[in-house]
């Protein structure tokens, strides 16, 4: 049985930083949070090592912070919402530090900042080395709880979107963990679900964000823009644990070396950059020495040695939990599927195509990140796109149009999710090609048939047929048949429109 409620205010899906930020900058306006595990768990916000990439420094500018991040973007980043997002970065750092958030300081006060790979300056707000996700994750938890404005509900799963007679996105049906069906209608409503890395078999984020709201949003017809692009960490602990645990890129910031089996350091080989190219040079890189049976290990002895267990205590407790001691030894690494730059597209203010649909984080797609993020932009694009979401919330109008009925879409049994994320890596991972992508469209259209296109094969659809269709080589997206790049141009989609050229095919 479905029951119904009519919510007097705004309704936001996920509790990562995106969602908690709109729903603080909503305010006065009433908004239901919901979350299908409690506050902290389950999102790839609080997993998340480096920090917020941010012009703080005196030597920084927000126009040096745009540069390289569209220069990472290989070509296809909004110049306009990098703008918003360096412009505004700085201040919202500085708001998340006023709510708490301990990030580490100078002596004199100021953000102690780090080096990732492709910032040509030392941008990375980071609070404990490798811990910046959780505490700032918790600081902001805590001011969400404290804000009258706000009721949070967990244990609540959204299965399909309300929409009225008109196409107007109204709420969602949402499941509760004995199984009852809520129908929440809502004046607007926030996707801010998270990525898609449990689609894949070797992930750094949580197995249970697996691209749900993307699917959702297309499944309502929402324009997807991107799907393809997909960020793949180089470094990623190589120990068979689901997820993988990461081994921040700050690592390689501080001066930990790429080796081989033999200890040779092989990434002069591929880039001049070495260990500070970019994530996708990086990433194929490893692949390629993988391949070839040569192994990769990230050894960071000399560059960070004893001082591992309080200058990166999350990479340090995840290797002694593989038996390993990166104090002494080289750990071993592969690349994991770790961001989607693509997601619902949206303008610089969170608004999808659909009316009252927004989205923001890593489920949306500005244009910021272009084919490749910038590391240390997520928390960032998180914290920025949340808030300007957040005041789109707090003005939403509740139309007088009632929800249509609906009903939940279908879920993939596990056995046929194990399968689909292994044949997602494989086919759609570091490095792609024609034969693969086709036979692994193939396995969704058959999981279709079999099961129903529920959001889980509809994110898979996207990211497989967009990647099928884009004959080039860019950013996340390699092609080992078409290994060059062609003029750049964003990808815009409909599940409609995928349908329509699979059958004029």
């Amino acid at each position: 049985m479905t029951t119904r409620e009519q919510y007097d205010g705004v309704l936001i899906l996920g509790a990562g930083l995106a969602g908690l930020t709109a729903a603080l900058a909503a305010a006065p306006r009433k908004v239901l949070l919901l979350s299908p595990a409690p506050l902290g768990d389950g999102c790839s916000s609080a997993w998340a090592q480096g920090g917020m990439a941010a012009a703080l420094g005196d030597d920084d500018t927000s126009a040096l912070h745009a540069q390289d991040t569209i220069v990472a973007g290989a070509g296809l980043c909004d110049p306009d919402a990098v703008a918003v997002l360096t412009r505004e970065g700085p201040d919202a750092v500085r708001a998340l530090a006023d709510l708490g958030a301990p990030f580490d300081r100078t002596p004199t006060g100021g953000f102690s900042q780090g080096l990732e790979a492709a910032h040509g300056r030392a941008r990375i707000a980071k609070v404990g080395g490798d811990g910046a996700g959780r505490a700032i994750h918790n600081a902001v938890i805590a001011a969400v709880l404290a804000a009258p404005h706000i009721e949070v509900r967990t244990g609540l799963r959204a299965r399909s979107l309300l929409q009225d007679a008109a196409g107007r996105v109204r709420g969602a049906l949402v499941e509760a963990e004995d199984g009852a069906l809520i129908e929440i209608a809502a004046a607007a409503t926030l996707l801010a679900t998270g990525g898609l890395g449990g689609l894949y078999a070797v992930t750094t984020t949580p197995r249970e964000v697996r691209g749900e709201g993307l699917g959702l949003a297309a499944l309502a017809g929402a324009v997807i823009a991107d799907p393809e692009f997909v960020q793949f960490h180089p470094t990623a602990l190589d120990v068979g644990a689901d997820p993988a645990p990461l081994a921040t890129e700050a690592l390689r910031g501080e001066g930990a070396i790429l080796r081989n089996t033999d200890g040779r350091a092989f990434m002069k080989s591929y880039h001049p950059d070495a260990e500070l190219a970019p994530r996708d040079v990086v990433a194929r890189a490893i692949q390629s020495e993988l391949a070839a049976g040569h192994g990769a290990f990230l050894d960071a002895t000399a560059a960070i040695g004893a001082a591992f267990p309080h200058e990166f205590p999350a990479v340090f407790a995840a290797a002694q939990a593989a038996g390993l001691d990166p104090r002494v030894q080289p750990m071993p690494v592969a690349p994991a599927c770790h961001y989607h730059m693509g997601g619902i597209a949206t303008d610089l203010d969170g608004r999808s195509s659909l009316p009252s649909l927004l989205a923001a984080g890593e489920c949306a797609s500005t244009g910021v990140h272009g084919a490749n993020r910038l590391a240390s932009n997520s928390l960032l694009e998180a914290a920025v796109f949340g808030t300007r979401a957040g005041a789109v919330l707090r003005d939403a109008i509740d139309p007088a149009t009632p929800p249509l009925p609906a009903t939940p879409w279908p879920d993939l049994p596990d056995g046929a999710l194990v399968g689909l994320r292994q044949a997602m890596s494989q086919d759609a991972g570091v490095v792609r090609d024609g034969e693969g992508l086709t036979r692994l469209l193939g396995r969704i259209e058959t999981q279709r048939e079999l099961y129903g296109e529920g959001p889980v094969l509809a994110a898979a659809r996207l990211v497989t047929s967009c990647a099928l269709e884009r004959r080039e080589s860019r950013g996340g997206h390699f092609r080992r048949d078409f290994p060059s790049q062609r003029p750049a141009s964003r990808t815009f989609v409909t599940l409609a429109a995928l349908d329509a050229r699979r059958q004029a095919a």
